[in-house]
């Protein structure tokens, strides 16, 4: 325009229409206070489900439940660092193949069958009632049901406490057992030992669940799988690990036969074992506070808070103790060795005592269940080799013996605000007000409890036993001496697992 001398056009308002500035200014003055006033305006109180909630109730109940499985479903790979950390070197591919098959068939069978038996209607002892909607069967009637994204989900959180629960047998029988063993006792374990107990404890018809009103003494309060996952799982593994009988070099042989004192076989890699250790201990978190199902209900948040606290306590103090009671042990023969672990067992040995009761318990409850915890491991460790059984990851002592203590606890410190069924503090609903622990006077949750646990353990065992006791006969139970001295590595997986 600076170079001609004819007039310019006036610049054109950057808003459209030509409206004058002044109208334009105001205007957006005016949306900017209103946007202003809508973010300082705190949102109205909405009921779960309410069209006036920002985020819908179902929403944040599904994202909260897809973190917790990705939590829990993590914790196969805690369990695989854990246990190749604490077998020799020369089984470490072995181990690791088992972690991923038990992956991969508990998923399928699940699908097809297990999470049918655990929670379709039934009767008090099994489910998977035909014709029950929405049908788990192949989860085909899932696109039916009313939330189907949420169904979809708890199906999946619901199979990684499956997988978990056959993992923790082939610790037990680690570096002498056959491929087909793993497979088949993933298979039973997968579609009936573990559904069945899923059925009895946690779903709406189970005779021992406390959401069953005409349930045995008003139901047992096993909130996140204490005797349900881990007694199941170290249960099966006992009766494994005795009919399979001890790695070689285990125990010293005597001449006149028999077997005496035990040898030190130490894992190979305490680095594993730490890591290992860690994975599970933050996967527990997924474990224990995603087993509330649900964030969005009124009071779900205390409910999660409490049970963070409480997993954390358990767990550091029963580490502590362990620690300490393993230390005192080598001071008594004269040397001082701090073992690593022996921490990490205690660790683990807290969170299994705790997973039954961190809903329903307070904090110093918690701390004190994970100290007697750390005894119990102790007690029952050394119990296992002074019967001359062989477990490589103490995996009774951890998961079978704890896992007892965790649900007993429940019924000593089971506080009488807590163990109303949904965890809202109504507690009485079901069972009365004598329905808590006898810490604070109740007489019905201590005698659910143990009944529940001798039911479980004689389920567990008898059907465990009769299918390791199968395999021995069969010949697939135990691999030859040949290649258990050799390494399973070298044997049946190409060569050891470090090439250095």
């Amino acid at each position: 325009a600076a170079l001609t001398s004819e007039p310019t056009d006036p610049p054109r308002p950057w808003h459209s229409k030509g409206a004058p500035m002044a109208d334009t200014t105001q205007e957006l003055l005016q949306r900017i206070e209103a946007l202003e006033r809508r973010l300082n305006t705190p949102p109205p109180p909405a009921s779960p489900g309410s069209s006036f909630a920002y985020v819908p109730a179902s929403t944040g109940d599904s994202f909260f439940l897809l973190c917790s499985g990705l939590m829990v479903f993590f914790m196969q790979c805690g369990f695989g660092m854990l246990e190749s950390g604490s077998v020799t070197s020369r089984s470490t591919q072995a181990i690791l193949l088992k972690n991923l098959l038990d992956a991969c068939i508990s998923g399928l069978l699940w699908w097809m069958v297990g999470h049918a038996v655990a929670f379709d209607g039934g009767n008090g002892f099994i489910g998977g009632e035909v014709g029950f909607s929405p049908s788990s069967f192949f989860t085909a009637g899932y696109r039916n049901a009313d939330d189907p994204g949420y169904s979809y989900l708890l199906w999946w959180f619901q199979w990684t406490f499956a997988a978990a629960a056959a993992t923790i047998v082939s610790g037990a029988v680690a570096e002498r057992t056959h491929l087909l063993a793993y497979l088949s006792y993933t298979v039973l374990i997968t579609i009936l030992i573990y559904p069945v107990i899923v059925h009895w404890v946690w779903s709406a018809e189970g005779w021992l669940s406390a959401s069953n009103a005409d349930a045995f003494q008003g139901g047992v309060i096993d909130f996140a799988g204490s005797g349900v996952v881990h007694l199941t799982g170290g249960t099966a593994g006992l009766c494994g690990a005795v009919i399979i009988g001890p790695r070689n070099g285990r125990f010293q042989k005597l001449p006149e036969g028999g077997l005496g004192v035990p040898l030190p076989m130490p894992g190979h890699a305490p680095v594993l074992q730490v890591l290992g250790t860690f994975i599970l201990w933050l996967g527990w978190y997924g474990f224990n506070a995603g087993s509330q199902l649900r964030i969005a209900t009124p009071g779900a948040s205390e409910v999660i808070g409490r049970i963070v606290v409480n997993t954390t306590l358990s767990a550091a103090g029963s580490g502590l103790v362990s620690l300490a009671i393993a230390t005192l042990g080598q001071w008594r023969r004269g040397t001082v060795n701090y073992e690593v672990p022996a921490i990490c067992n205690g660790i683990l040995a807290g969170l299994v005592s705790i997973t039954a009761g961190c809903a329903c318990m307070l904090p110093w409850a918690a701390f004190l269940t994970g100290f007697i915890g750390a005894f119990v491991y102790y007690g029952a460790s050394k119990l296992m080799l002074k019967l001359k059984i062989d477990d490589p990851l103490d995996a009774f002592a951890v998961h079978g013996a704890c896992g007892f203590w965790g649900v007993l606890a429940v019924g000593v410190f089971g506080h009488p605000e807590f163990v109303g069924f949904g965890w809202d503090g109504e507690n009485g609903d079901v069972a009365g007000d004598e329905y808590a622990g006898f810490l604070y006077g109740g007489s019905t949750l201590f005698g659910a409890q143990l009944v529940a646990l001798i039911i479980e353990i004689a389920w567990v065992a008898s059907l465990s036993t009769a299918m390791f006791f199968a395999l021995k006969m069969s010949g697939i139970l135990r691999v030859s001496e040949e290649v258990e001295m050799a390494g399973m590595d070298v044997s049946k997986h190409g060569g050891s697992a470090y090439n250095h």
